[in-house]
């Protein structure tokens, strides 16, 4: 059976070959240069622009500003209030204020030197403080005092059970701006057809869906003109979670030349674009009872979000409801404040909205732990949920490994035997966490299924797989097609994968939240069981038998508990394609009402899912006093996925997540000079090369989920905050001091250290 199986992935022979195309590979022949005039200034009113001088530049077919649009776009109908091209105001530096199309790379660069701009400078903030700060100008009229959202509730008794613990500890931790830093800079073809006013992009996007919707608004075109092709992707994790600017300024530039338009940006420019976890600060007072039960959470979170809105909204809402999904909790308090920013726009990243709040509950909950005298394993295991149940949000949770990882990681660490005896400056650390699988309710909600998959099976007889759901390189294409080869009880060589393409596969909503394994799986299963009906009935009938008692493996009909040589799977296929040609059939996948949560508090509906995994985190660092450096020596990470699928994929994922979250907790941060990007590349900008990168144990943990496909949840997000809090715990372990902000850099560390006192946690 292919399911449970390692199983390659699908596309990998591409990949390793060379083979794959990528946006920058499709053939430039006939395109047009595309380039991007950015804001040098942080915050400024635009007076007026000139490209008289550009326009009269030999080789120049288009130039376009803010005028080329007056249709703002945005992720969420809520928060819809970007141009593609600033209109009035530029809100950081790189903002996108005039694009040009030319014959070469040389004619569009002179182009947009030509390019003159008249601008009144503004007053420009670039943390959540300053753009809170009295006196404050509003970076949108929208959102006075530049709050972008503001969410707060109460559930339980709070100040009861604060009151009533033995231990009531409050800490501070901030998390810097990360971004996603995928191998692959951002890039986007775009082709208009006048004579059929047809629109044709090439974009790596992760939710072509969305980028159609998006530029269907912004060109003021029928959504029937567009087509949207996403080639092969090198990484995504959020950074392409949503339509981009660039994505809409190339099908201006296209159509206003009436051709090709070829714009491949630098990685400066992605850096600018990049839609990263923003810098958060979360404040949280907890209480424990003597044997380490937590009796109440009072958390506060505050975000800068950059210019504009992206996913803000709902990052903010994730960032508290999070804090309710790990652990049983009778009271719990949140406020949580976005604000906008003169930088450039946060959005979606890996973890996303959970990451800060659960890296500062898990390091809180270890300083109080070692207070009570109690092992940090004990106080996680004290507070354990037990599925089913349901939370104090209002979320159903039907299973949770979480208890197997515990032991897992307990067990492998030799965390008994090993801790406190490592030798001076060593250390280990331990933390968890979970993620969801898909959230129940859409973005655009049109009552459509959240996931459909058409099968085609004709006279050749492979199968065809036509899906919207994007492999942005997560496997999600392989995990589709094993889910259906298992239910037909074919090989998976017999299964073709059409993705990508919105001219011939079906909608989808995307990659993003962990979405595709558990939604458009089911809805896989859906369809295979919906043609493997059509194909029992043609097989009994040749076998003379009921189609109930009729069963295909390894590519052979037989009846049940028959002998005999049986069909072959050609065989019935022939059979099922008599009066009716090519087989069709399509499957779809809802969340069912029950799983979209009760409504206890506003933006409560951002919380639940139908799905969550949970990870667990030991890891072992040494510190050297001298230099602060932390060297993390080896990390050992399990994770409940359900059902592994695909068990070589998930232990990939495990790898990925965690390896991110290393980066997240050692070396990567962005940083600003009055607005300016002084780490917009892959030199200044660290992330963990093979030198930083431990030795990593994992072990899938499968707790069987009753709704998820095959049992299995999502497991490329659950275990990454795990990771960050491990190394700070251990960190403490080792050294006797706690950081209060990732990354956990040499100056930080040494500053600790200067400061250390007597006190433990």
């Amino acid at each position: 059976m292919s399911v449970g199986t390692r199983q390659p992935l699908i596309d990998g022979i591409e990949k390793v070959t060379g083979r794959a195309k990528y946006v920058a590979d499709l053939d430039p022949a006939n395109a047009l240069v595309g380039r991007i005039l950015r804001s040098p200034w942080p915050h400024a009113e635009i007076l007026s622009i000139d490209t008289r001088a550009a326009l009269a530049l030999p080789g120049v077919a288009a130039v376009l500003t803010g005028e080329a649009c007056d249709k703002p776009f945005g992720v969420l109908p809520i928060a819809e209030n970007e141009y593609p091209l600033a209109r009035g105001r530029v809100r950081y530096r790189g903002d996108p204020i005039a694009a040009v199309a030319a014959q070469d790379e040389k004619t569009a660069d002179e182009a947009l030197r030509r390019i003159a701009i008249e601008t009144r400078l503004l007053p420009a903030y670039f943390t959540a403080e300053a753009a809170a700060a009295p006196g404050a100008i509003d970076i949108h009229e929208a959102y006075p005092g530049n709050l972008l959202r503001e969410q707060s509730y109460t559930l339980g008794d709070v100040e009861g059970g604060l009151a009533g613990a033995k231990l009531v500890m409050e800490s501070a931790f901030e998390t810097d701006e990360v971004i996603h830093a995928q191998m692959e800079p951002n890039g986007v073809v775009a082709e208009y057809d006048p004579a059929r006013e047809h629109l044709t992009v090439w974009s790596h996007s992760q939710v072509p869906h969305y980028l159609h919707r998006m530029l269907a608004q912004c060109l003021d075109l029928d959504t029937a003109r567009i087509r949207i092709v996403k080639p092969f992707v090198g990484g995504g994790f959020g950074a392409r979670a949503e339509a981009l600017n660039f994505e809409i300024i190339a099908a201006l530039l296209a159509r206003a030349a009436g051709g090709r338009v070829r714009l491949l940006q630098t990685r400066e420019e992605a850096f600018l674009s990049h839609r990263g976890r923003p810098k958060s600060k979360v404040t949280i007072t907890l209480g424990l009872a003597e044997d380490g039960a937590i009796t109440a959470i009072d958390a506060q979170a505050v975000q800068a979000g950059g210019a504009y809105p992206s996913y803000g909204i709902i990052t903010i809402l994730y960032a508290g409801a999070g804090l309710a999904n790990l652990y049983e909790l009778s009271a719990l308090r949140y406020q949580g404040r976005r604000y906008v920013t003169n930088t450039p726009a946060c959005g979606p990243m890996r973890g996303h909205g959970t990451v800060t709040s659960r890296v500062g509950f898990e390091m809180l909950m270890d300083a109080m732990a070692i207070k009570l005298g109690l092992d940090p394993f004990q106080v996680r295991r004290r507070n354990l949920l037990t599925a089913p149940c349901e939370t104090l949000t209002g979320v159903k949770i039907n299973s949770c490994g979480l208890a197997a990882c515990l032991d897992w990681i307990e067990e492998a660490s030799g965390w008994k035997t090993r801790r406190g005896k490592l030798g001076p400056d060593r250390g280990l650390g331990m933390a968890c966490s979970h993620m969801l699988s898909g959230a129940p309710t859409p973005i655009h909600r049109t009552g459509e299924p959240h996931a459909v998959i058409e099968l085609k099976l004709d006279f050749d007889g492979r199968i065809t797989v036509l899906t919207g759901a994007p492999d942005i390189g997560q496997g999600s294409s392989t995990l589709i097609a094993q889910s259906v080869a298992g239910v037909l009880g074919v090989a998976i060589e017999r299964i073709r994968v059409c993705e990508g393409d919105t001219q011939l596969v079906p909608k989808d909503n995307g990659a993003f939240s962990s979405r595709i394994s558990f939604m458009c799986g089911n809805a896989a299963i859906d369809a295979a069981r919906r043609l493997k009906a059509i194909l029992d009935e043609a097989a009994a009938k040749a076998l003379e038998a009921r189609p109930g008692d009729v069963e295909c493996k390894a590519e052979r009909y037989r009846v049940a508990g028959r002998q005999d040589a049986g069909l072959a799977f050609k065989d019935v296929v022939g059979r099922a394609l008599v009066g009716t040609g090519t087989l069709a059939v399509k499957g779809t996948f809802t969340v069912p009402k029950e799983y979209q949560g009760t409504v206890k508090f506003r933006g409560s509906a951002v919380g639940p899912s139908m799905g969550y995994s949970y990870g667990a985190t030991v890891a072992q660092v040494q510190v050297d006093r001298v230099t602060g450096r932390v060297t993390v020596e080896r990390l050992w990470t399990a994770l409940d996925c359900g059902f592994a699928i695909n068990p070589l994929a998930v232990e990939g994922q495990i790898e990925g997540q965690v390896w991110m979250g290393l980066g997240q907790a050692l070396s990567e941060e962005t940083r600003y000079h009055e607005g300016m990007a002084l780490t917009a590349n892959l030199l200044d900008y660290r992330v963990p090369t093979m030198l930083e990168s431990p030795p990593i144990a994992l072990k899938i943990v499968e707790s069987l989920d009753p709704n998820g496909p095959f049992g299995a949840k999502e497991a490329s997000e659950g275990a990454l905050a795990s990771a960050i809090a491990a190394v700070g715990n251990a960190i403490f372990d080792a050294v006797g001091v706690r950081l209060g902000a990732t990354p956990f850099a040499p100056d930080r560390v040494l500053d600790a250290l200067d400061g250390q006192t007597d006190e433990d946690g």
